[in-house]
């Protein structure tokens, strides 16, 4: 491997064509530099330089190399900095999980904000459920998740963020007797078939959700099980059944679904974004910047809400 300070004395070389000037501007003397310059050569097997006692030109080999050249250097050069802008999170690589029912609601928004404000990050991205998460946690395949569970279930071991509160809402077929009503109540639809995700996925919610029909004297008649909540809505459609989903979901339209609010008993469900506490800086700084996003959203919602002031004199 040649020494950048070979290159650098070629490329100061090439720009001076004489040896004496560029022997100055590297703060050495001329012997030296030929020397290195004889050297450089040899280790190429080819000339750089032609030499005569009243000139000193590029070579076509060495034209073609001092392009290259210079951008070596100059990436040499940007190093520290690419080092400093890893340690603070502003460049490298964030890998990012996330359950589909986030991408439903704020968290298209919160990545491009995120590219937009950090461009030296490279964001990969990856669909997956609970435990397909933790899993990749395990294998250090990830950095942060966004996971779905019931509030305050959040798996041992991992530093968290509420991003989302929501109820569960009841997916049904349009020409279901019940989509004509406003509100549901859970007595109104406890004997239908359900479509609901498997347990291994979201134990919590599952659960809560089984514990919401037995607190009503109902048992859940479970039908399907599917693991997309695009496939649930689907089969909600095909008349497989009736389901619970995140109420992110009912930005989903899919022909032949209405959505219903249940008046009793629905059950909470919450996103949140969880990380090793050794997580990379890129994480904190991603953490930091949804968490501002959140802010600012709830906010301007929080504004909207508020009634006109009247002018001052008025």
């Amino acid at each position: 491997m040649t020494e950048l300070r070979l290159w650098r004395q070629f490329v100061v070389l090439a720009e001076e064509l004489h040896f004496g000037r560029a022997a100055a501007r590297l703060h050495m003397t001329q012997p030296p530099l030929t020397q290195a310059i004889q050297g450089l050569e040899r280790s190429l097997g080819v000339p750089l330089f032609a030499r005569t006692r009243r000139s000193v030109v590029l070579t076509p080999a060495g034209l073609a190399l001092l392009p290259a050249v210079r951008r070596l250097l100059a990436a040499a050069e940007a190093l520290p900095q690419v080092a400093q802008a890893a340690a603070a999170g502003l460049a490298g690589q964030l890998r990012l999980a996330f359950v589909s029912s986030v991408a439903y609601g704020p968290l298209p928004e919160w990545l491009r904000s995120f590219r937009q404000a950090h461009p030296d990050v490279a964001l990969q991205l990856r669909e997956a459920t609970l435990d397909v998460q933790l899993a990749a946690f395990d294998a250090d395949e990830i950095d942060a998740g966004f996971i779905l569970h019931a509030p305050g279930a959040v798996p041992p071991g991992f530093a968290a963020w509420a991003a989302l509160t929501e109820p569960l809402v009841m997916a049904l077929p349009a020409s279901h007797p019940a989509a004509a009503l406003a509100v549901l109540h859970l007595a109104d639809v406890a004997a239908e078939p359900l479509v609901i995700f498997p347990r291994q996925i979201a134990p919590s919610l599952y659960d809560a959700v089984l514990a919401a029909y037995r607190a009503q004297g109902a048992t859940p008649q479970i039908a399907q099980e599917a693991i997309q909540m695009q496939t649930i809505v689907n089969l909600v459609s095909a008349g497989m059944g009736l389901a619970w989903v995140p109420e992110a979901v009912t930005r989903l339209q899919r022909p032949g679904v209405v959505y219903r609010p249940v008046a009793d008993a629905a059950p909470t469900c919450q996103t949140s974004l969880v990380w090793r506490d050794q997580a990379p800086p890129v994480v904190q700084r991603f953490v930091a910047h949804v968490q501002t996003q959140a802010a600012l959203a709830g906010a301007a919602t929080i504004s909207s809400l508020m009634p006109a002031q009247p002018a001052p004199g008025a």
